[in-house]
């Protein structure tokens, strides 16, 4: 076992935040100084699990948060504090609603089948006003802005320490650019073992925006924060390897140079992706993004149904080459650890049940939509995804009906809460009526 405590005084940190994530994606912390650590290290730090998105009571006794040594980093832009994830227990036992054991979970059951997921994300995000009420780089407005150098570059005292601190971590990051939105951007890293994405994923957002926030800015990664304007997506790049590391979806002899295990993987991505919407598109506002009219910009670049094709990024899932398939359904409020867990579950369940994910389509799936009998059709809001969650017995045995069941009901609460609410629009539209 990684002794924490060892590695905190060996990278000269004085504080450590032992941080999890709770079920809506809310990252929770507390700060260690590096004096408490040995002993944090075997007992956790200690949570009152009701102050957190976890579906306790005040009557439930303190959550622990047991650190992972081996996601340790320290904060580049503030390099005495290091960061560690955390699992979470309840009286001594592993709690079913910890978002990191859902993921450690499905790992297990894919090693089991000789398995292992490599995964990579876009996380793509705004870079707002301090009110949130638009871009915060006024002249960032022409209507196709993607890859503007020039919007890029005045953005680059802050783009430029995010590949930096990228690089001390060693995620291997390789790119950043201006996206399709204005005052939007995304920064890619290597890809890695799905939970190792995950943790960095999670980092990655407090990262951008802690340097946002210093900066006078707002960094978001809402789904659709400016209407007329593109989405955030989190596109999520998929594939299984086998324990000596040797990834198993490429075939040269196959359709698009991948093997009959590839296609039962995305055969389970297609077969259960109502109910994965709602981890990938988790919030209310995840369907202002989905099937949305077209932006300034011409497209919305997210799906619009159920379908997969070859390098074509109207679809669903896209197969950029004999590597790996790239799930475009999720956006920016996707939970990192519930993303990575729900993917590998539904997949697996593709292998194990030999699904086929039926024909390729290879049209413009935006000029030229797939009639309804065509293709399956995606939730059109947040209560429909959870309906097709609590329709999905495969995928919710998958992962486990105690946190299905926890997930269901906050989100089943936060989608009332919003649906009580009285709109301007319909102010404007009723009140005089």
């Amino acid at each position: 076992m990684t002794d924490l405590a060892r590695l905190v005084r060996d990278q000269g940190l004085s504080f450590l935040l032992v941080s999890f994530t709770d079920l809506f994606g809310v990252q929770r912390s507390k700060l260690v100084p590096a004096s408490a650590v040995a002993s944090m290290a075997k007992a956790g730090a200690g949570f009152a699990g009701f102050a957190a998105w976890l579906d306790l009571s005040p009557a439930d006794g303190d959550v622990m948060a047991i650190p992972d040594a081996t996601s340790l980093m320290a904060l580049p832009w503030q390099p005495q504090v290091g960061w560690v994830a955390a699992d979470l227990s309840l009286n001594g036992v592993p709690m079913e609603q910890c978002p990191r054991r859902l993921l450690q979970r499905q790992r297990q059951r894919a090693a089991g089948l000789g398995f292992e997921l490599r995964s990579g994300v876009e996380a793509e995000f705004f870079l707002l006003d301090p009110a949130g009420t638009g871009p915060a780089d006024a002249q960032d407005h022409q209507s196709k802005p993607c890859y503007d150098q020039m919007a890029l570059m005045r953005r680059f005292p802050l783009i430029g320490p995010l590949l930096e601190g990228m690089e001390q971590l060693g995620w291997g990051p390789y790119q950043a650019d201006h996206e399709d939105a204005n005052g939007q951007f995304e920064v890619n890293w290597t890809f890695a073992e799905a939970l190792v994405t995950a943790d960095r994923h999670a980092f990655f957002k407090v990262m951008v925006k802690t340097l946002a926030e210093a900066q006078g800015m707002r960094a978001s990664f809402m789904p659709k924060p400016v209407a007329e304007l593109t989405g955030n997506g989190c596109h999520t790049h998929l594939s299984l390897w086998d324990l000596e590391g040797r990834n198993l979806f490429p075939d040269p002899a196959g359709p698009l140079g991948l093997s009959s295990l590839a296609y039962h993987f995305l055969g389970g991505l297609l077969a259960h992706a109502p109910a994965l919407a709602c981890f990938t598109n988790p919030s209310v506002n995840s369907y202002r993004r989905l099937a949305a009219p077209p932006t300034t910009s011409g497209a919305t670049w997210s799906p619009g149904g159920i379908s997969y094709g070859g390098n074509n990024r109207t679809h669903m899932v896209r197969i950029p080459d004999g590597q790996r398939l790239e799930l475009r359904l999720p956006d920016g409020a996707a939970h990192p650890y519930l993303l990575q867990a729900v993917v590998l579950a539904a997949g697996l369940d593709g292998i194990e049940r030999q699904l086929d994910p039926g024909v390729r389509h290879d049209n413009d799936n935006y000029a030229d939509p797939l009639p309804l009998e065509a293709c399956g059709r995606l939730p059109t809001d947040l209560g429909e995804a959870l309906g097709a969650l609590e329709a999905d017995p495969i995928l919710r045995a998958a992962l486990g009906e105690e946190f299905c069941r926890s997930y269901l009901k906050l989100r089943r609460r936060q989608w009332q809460d919003y649906r009580s609410q009285v709109s301007p629009w319909e102010l404007v539209h009723g009140l005089d009526g």
